[in-house]
């Protein structure tokens, strides 16, 4: 792939991606959108945009939740529910909004995972939330998806209570429908404001007379009004939207200002070596294309902050201390060549060695003693096999680094830049290991192993069985086989894929990179884990 035909392939998928962003933005679509301003109501996005500081940047979570799923109940864009990162009267704010176009609101099984999620990055970075409730609650043809379990609806009341123990505050606005179980959400927070037409009960006037035979109307049973000046469940009663979000503002500007822990250190920022634009210079969407890991550092770190860490050993893997945005960090990252070692010869770009797990169980470890938030910047096929490798003890040097990052008390954050293969995933903070952010570029795939790999372990287990039951396919049907699986594979390691299903927080672009890492280590650095750093018994 020369320079132009990585321009072009650049562009045609950051098209593509921005094209159906802009389609998730749309919600439920425009005559949804209609409906809801027919009732005096904002959008969702609008009253995000109302709702923080003119001119700042909302940093949104879980844009691609739901994509391609649910289509037997019609698409959920964004699983009818908006979260993200966003600044209100000076102050940040993880921002849960419930999309009233899509379903009015309604909850499916990623958005309840969704709500989750925003929930735990508020928790871990002692954040304040604002809830704009406007949801006719659990989609109940999937309810059993969605009701019982301990990562499901439930779970998002028990967070509202500990969260409020925590002593993290949270602002609610029922803005529309608040019902059923639901409307535990918007009582358990801290401070709570109605607006004059929503509706706020456990059962509406239809469910009440088919129960107790009881006829009340919806005020009588749950308006703004009654919950104002009888029930004395809400705290403001505001007529309009508009004057609903004025208030939340008013509120939020009585909160302390942002935190930041005193373990973190800070200098003046400094702009990089190189422009973050350059990156889709240096990373082509080929996968196979080699790239220098340190010119990719160059577009995101400040410049001449970069210190490399056993630059000559583990070659595979770089890490280093540098500051982005003026906070210290560590980076650990895989490179993208070939490296020639004095020990082992020739390895593979992309690979984690025993020496390179090594010496990144080694640095975490580092990070952990002198408090510096850890960014993963994952380009990564998987760990190295064969009898070598084998008898090096790749095994125990995976282990100690899974050990450090699994017990590790900085804050990790995540960037997938191309595949994340494999145990390659976990050593290199996957969802699975606790990043307080996950981000990833449209060129990241997720699997176990890549496409052909696991095209031809599959096709082999499946012509055996057909042999077994006496049939030999023919090369023609080995090859239409082949193809399906393949499909299908490619299908499922899309990184759209993987955020449709809440493994990564967001896509982005990567001439964004630099600017989503500021705004995520402001977040990340605003509480320190009081635990001591333990690893427990550890592959020595």
């Amino acid at each position: 792939m020369n320079d132009e035909s990585s321009a072009n392939a650049w562009q045609e998928l950051l098209s593509e991606h921005r094209a159906q962003r802009e389609e998730i933005a749309q919600g439920g679509g425009e005559a949804a959108i209609a409906r809801q301003h027919e009732k005096g109501r904002l959008t969702a996005r609008e009253r995000i945009a109302g709702l923080i500081d003119p001119g700042s940047e909302f940093l949104e979570i879980g844009r691609w939740a739901a994509w391609g799923m649910y289509e037997q109940w019609g698409p959920a864009p964004a699983a009818s529910v908006i979260c993200g990162l966003g600044r209100v009267e000076g102050r940040s704010f993880m921002v849960i909004a419930n999309d009233a176009t899509v379903k009015a609101g309604a909850f499916y099984p990623m958005t309840a995972k969704k709500v989750l999620r925003a929930q735990r990055i508020a928790m871990t970075n002692r954040l304040p939330l604002i809830y704009l409730v406007d949801s006719s609650g659990v989609l109940l043809p999937m309810q059993d998806e969605i009701f019982p379990d301990e990562d499901d609806f439930g779970r998002i009341f028990r967070n509202n209570a500990v969260l409020s123990a925590m002593g993290v505050s949270q602002l609610a606005a029922i803005m529309g429908n608040c019902v059923a179980g639901g409307g535990y959400l918007p009582v358990l927070c801290d401070k709570l404001v109605m607006t004059e037409g929503s509706g706020l009960y456990l059962a509406g006037p239809a469910l009440v007379q088919s129960s107790i035979g009881q006829t009340a109307s919806h005020e009588e049973l749950g308006g703004a009004e009654m919950h104002s000046a009888i029930s004395g469940t809400i705290d403001f009663r505001e007529p309009d939207d508009e004057s609903c979000l004025a208030r939340l503002r008013a509120l939020a500007a009585t909160l302390p200002h942002d935190a930041v822990s005193d373990k973190f250190t800070r200098q003046d920022p400094v702009p990089p070596a190189r422009d973050p634009a350059e990156l889709t210079q240096i990373v082509t969407p080929d996968p196979q294309r080699q790239y220098e890991i340190r010119d990719v550092i160059d577009c995101i770190v400040d410049a001449g902050s970069f210190q490399e860490y056993k630059a000559e050993y583990g070659k595979t893997m770089v890490c280093g201390y540098a500051r982005i945005g003026g906070q210290n960090v560590g980076i650990v990252s895989n490179q993208h060549h070939p490296e020639k070692t004095e020990k082992s010869g020739l390895q593979f770009g992309g690979v984690v060695y025993h020496e390179s797990a090594d010496k990144a169980a080694r640095f975490v470890m580092d990070c952990n003693q002198t408090w510096l938030p850890i960014v993963f910047l994952q380009d990564v096929y998987g760990f190295m096999v064969g009898r070598d490798s084998e008898q090096a003890g790749i095994i125990r040097a995976g282990a100690k680094l899974v050990s450090a990052i699994s017990n590790s008390r900085v804050p990790k954050l995540t960037v997938v830049l191309g595949g994340s293969y494999g145990a390659g995933n976990y050593a290199l903070c996957g969802k699975a290991f606790d990043p307080r952010f996950i981000f990833a570029w449209p060129t990241a795939h997720y699997a176990v192993m890549g496409a052909g790999q696991a095209a031809s372990t599959i096709l082999q287990v499946n012509i055996a069985a057909l042999k077994r039951q006496g049939q030999i396919p023919d090369a023609d049907e080995m090859e239409n086989l082949r193809q399906q699986i393949v499909d299908s594979y490619e299908e499922q390691t899309d990184i759209r894929y993987a955020a449709a299903r809440g493994w990564v927080d967001e896509i982005i672009e990567p001439a964004d990179t630099r600017a989503v890492l500021i705004q995520s280590l402001a977040i990340a650095t605003r509480h320190a884990n009081d635990e001591p750093f333990r690893t427990g018994v550890y592959q020595v």
